[in-house]
């Protein structure tokens, strides 16, 4: 069997070829000889024929060409006559030679085309089962490390080259791996590149060449994969769709690992709110009731014939009590809100009344501030909660009245843009905080923490709550002092037919 298995193998030298075809061909004048008195030179020709289809086969095509001259030679030198000798006596066996050349040399070409198929073919089967062995690697894959590692190992092993994962950091694309070296001269530029045009990139650069591929993902590019070897075969057309089959193998495991990030970030979070508003709504409930007791043993001592210094101390104790249950509401509100167990009681009304509601309720708060209400006169009606808003109202006008300098006005404004309502309430105090606009409609966050008002950070966080429940959207800005937008979907009110009463 390894006797065999030399034969069946193809040599690497030039030597070894053309010692196939001159053994080949040898062999071929050895089977033919015994028989020369009885085979036709035209049936002898055939047998070189099949000798140069071996040569082609197993050689290459220089050497089917060698054995093709060199059995025409010994065609004619054998078994041609005259015999031993170059010449040819009859003119049909130049014919002869001269076909069974022509036919050598097609048979060797097609021999030869057809064993670079099956080749090919094999090659095409090797690059599938390694990019279905290195697919089902990265599936298993829980980490960006582990990714780079299984890449760079499949790459060394089945390419020899040199692979490194550089993901996408900002505008820059940077190893995975921390001991890796970040990229530097051509290559760094080859893959900056890569990473911005999206599209492949080739650099040289000592000691080798270098090959950079983006890897696209739903979205935006997440990264480039870089190629290295010393060699010239990196940058060849044949290998390049196995090299892009690879960078979208790992392209499709980077955005799986960040798909599923997300989904365990959101889950998480989820599961944090949960908790939240379990603890807050227990909380809530809980303290609601020592906080009434309190309420109403501070109310009935404000109300005793008491010396005033005990007076004064019995209704600072009322009000704080007061505060106090507000903030407890406040949270039992928030815990509902986002459990999601508040039912909104949607009815079409006139804005500029939940307005007036909400001055009215706050008026010793605003009693410093005069408050300025703007509205158009064609102001339609809206569907809304009309309790919920005036919850929202009166978190923004006390806002805007704890931050408002002394004496300032505070303005409300509402004007219809498109299909939205938009109201708004600002002050001329001091302004938020231009980095943490959005912040600041988390739960339990301040403008300044480290602020003198009163407040725990609920106020603008139920807002958004109510707002959202009613399919709008709220932000802060400083464009015209520190004002808070929100907006409410205008909708098509209900036509109001009058009935008239006739006499």
């Amino acid at each position: 069997m390894k006797y065999f298995s030399v034969l069946a193998a193809t040599p690497r030298s030039l030597f070894g070829r053309m010692l196939w075809a001159v053994a080949a061909c040898g062999i071929a004048t050895l089977l033919a000889w015994p028989w020369r008195g009885l085979l036709d030179p035209a049936n002898t020709a055939m047998l070189y024929v099949l000798a140069v289809a071996l040569v082609a086969a197993r050689a290459g095509k220089g050497a089917a060409i060698a054995a093709a001259l060199l059995g025409s030679a010994l065609l004619d030198f054998f078994f041609i006559y005259p015999h031993f000798t170059f010449t040819i006596g009859d003119a049909q066996h130049i014919v002869t030679v001269a076909v069974m050349l022509a036919v050598a040399l097609i048979i060797g070409n097609l021999t030869l085309g057809l064993q670079r198929e099956k080749e090919a073919a094999l090659e095409r089967e090797r690059q599938s089962r390694a990019l279905y062995q290195l697919a089902s690697q990265l599936a298993g894959a829980l980490t960006l490390e582990q990714v780079d590692e299984l890449t760079r190992r499949f790459l060394r092993e089945t390419q020899a080259c040199h692979g490194l994962l550089l993901m996408r950091h900002g505008e820059d694309a940077l190893p995975v791996a921390q001991e890796q070296q970040p990229l530097s001269g051509k290559p760094y530029y080859a893959a900056q590149s890569a990473l911005h045009q999206g599209a492949m990139q080739a650099t040289l650069d000592e000691p080798g060449q270098w090959l950079f591929l983006p890897l696209h993902g739903s979205t935006y590019i997440r990264g480039v994969l870089a190629l290295s070897a010393s060699g010239t075969e990196l940058l060849s057309n044949e290998r390049r769709p196995l090299f892009e089959a690879i960078a979208a193998l790992l392209a499709a495991s980077v955005e799986r690992l960040h798909f599923v990030e997300v989904a365990q970030r959101a889950q998480l979070q989820m599961t944090d709110e949960r908790l939240r508003s379990s603890i807050l709504s227990a909380l809530s409930h809980d303290i609601r009731t020592p906080l009434t007791v309190l309420y109403g043993m501070a109310d009935t001592l404000a109300q005793s014939a008491l010396p005033d210094a005990l007076h004064e101390m019995a209704d600072a104790m009322r009000q704080q009590t007061l505060r106090l249950n507000s903030m407890v509401s406040n949270l039992l509100d928030m815990a509902k809100l986002r459990a999601g167990d508040i039912k909104l009681n949607m009815e079409w009304q006139p804005v500029e009344e939940v307005i007036g509601a909400s001055i009215k309720l706050l008026g010793p708060a605003l009693a410093r501030h005069p408050v300025n209400v703007i509205l158009p006169p064609d102001m339609p009606l809206l569907r809304f909660d009309a309790v919920l808003m005036e919850r929202v109202l009166c978190n923004l006008l006390e806002n805007a009245a704890k931050y408002a300098l002394p004496g300032s006005p505070i303005r409300i404004a509402a004007k219809v843009d498109k299909k939205l309502a938009c109201i708004s309430v600002c002050n001329d105090g001091s302004q938020f905080p231009p980095d943490r606009l959005e912040d600041l409609f988390e739960l339990f966050e301040r403008g300044d923490a480290e602020s003198n008002v009163p407040g725990v950070g609920l106020g603008l966080a139920i807002c958004r709550s109510i707002v959202t429940a009613h399919g709008g959207c709220i932000h802060a800005d400083n464009d015209n002092g520190a004002c808070v937008t929100f907006t409410l979907p205008l909708g098509e009110p209900p036509v109001i037919e009058l009935e008239f009463e006739h006499e």
